[in-house]
């Protein structure tokens, strides 16, 4: 199965009350939580490796989870509280403010990560669990321990305002990148990597002297590309739709990637090496398929796969 491992949370999403005032409104959220419900809905074999609190809102994670399907094995339950992230949406474009000391899912430590993992091929990592200590160390021991065994794809999902030291998450993020097969990143995710005034297409060479067999950039709505080691570029737009809001928009789209590969039996660590650009534009294409559908209704909320 595909193990997403990162952050499940609460997004407090605010919505009008009779008073006139806000009020925040629980939806079960974090970038791999959504990633790994939308592969389940996808039907996907699909496991889920986080800290899930004891508490209410720990216990909705794990309910929806359950509902699309998702595997609970690699959970790591305590009664530390759950992760909050208060989402304010402007123009269908969400801002955070987190909650997240001590919680169940940032306190994770190397020695709570799993030493053997049975029935895994994959494995996803990203979001804002590679950003805060001693979490990210965890992750990062993780992809260490297992990574040369599993297909490996990455989503750093950068968010400069939530990293404290620059210098340590940059080295740890380097270092994620060298061992991972797919690196996916945003147009701004890119800059920020690799400052300068450089076009994406000569930075993208720069983060494949890492090692990464694929590249993936997403540009909102100008789509995303596929780059190949080989210098192979794949495009595809995205799906014309009405657009509510882009909450969780990204993490269905590497649910659609993986799944994508998944189905054509490539998401292993030979067929990463061997992908071809055939297999990479059908991934690229469902991600942008699943993605459209996402953004279409609110919250994230990925499609089942007949929906699509």
């Amino acid at each position: 199965m595909i193990l997403c491992c990162g952050e499940a949370l609460i997004d407090m999403i605010a919505v009008p009350t009779l008073s006139g005032r806000d009020g925040f409104v629980p939806h079960s959220g974090g970038a791999i939580f959504n990633t790994s419900i939308a592969l389940g809905r996808l039907g996907a074999p699909v496991g889920l490796l986080t800290g899930l609190s004891s508490d209410m809102f720990g216990q909705q994670l794990a309910g929806d989870l359950r509902a699309s399907h998702v595997d609970t094995t690699h959970v790591i339950a305590s009664d530390r509280p759950t992760t909050l992230a208060f989402v304010q949406l402007k123009d269908g474009h969400a801002t955070y403010t987190f909650v997240d000391e001590n919680t169940a899912g940032r306190m994770l430590r190397a020695e709570d990560m799993p030493r053997q993992l049975a029935a895994v091929s994959a494995l996803y990592f990203g979001g804002i669990s590679l950003a805060c200590e001693p979490c990210a160390d965890a992750y990062a021991a993780m992809l260490a321990q297992h990574g040369a065994n599993c297909a490996v794809m990455l989503d750093p999902n950068i968010r400069p305002g939530f990293i404290q030291d620059q210098t340590l998450y940059r080295t740890r993020l380097n270092q994620m990148i060298e061992q991972a097969d797919i690196v996916k990143v945003s147009d701004e995710d890119l800059d920020w990597i690799i400052p300068g005034p450089e076009g994406h297409d000569q930075k993208v060479p720069l983060l494949f002297q890492a090692g990464p067999s694929a590249v993936i950039v997403t540009r909102g709505s100008e789509g995303a590309s596929g780059y190949l080691a080989n210098g192979t570029v794949v495009s595809v737009p995205v799906k014309p739709v009405q657009v509510v809001d882009t909450v969780g928009a990204g993490d269905t789209f590497n649910a659609g990637v993986l799944a994508s590969l998944e189905r054509a039996g490539q998401l292993t660590k030979p067929g990463m090496k061997a992908m071809s650009p055939d297999a990479l534009s059908d991934a690229l294409t469902l991600g942008a398929e699943v993605a459209a559908v996402t953004v279409s209704r609110a919250g994230a909320n990925p499609p089942w796969s007949h929906e699509l």
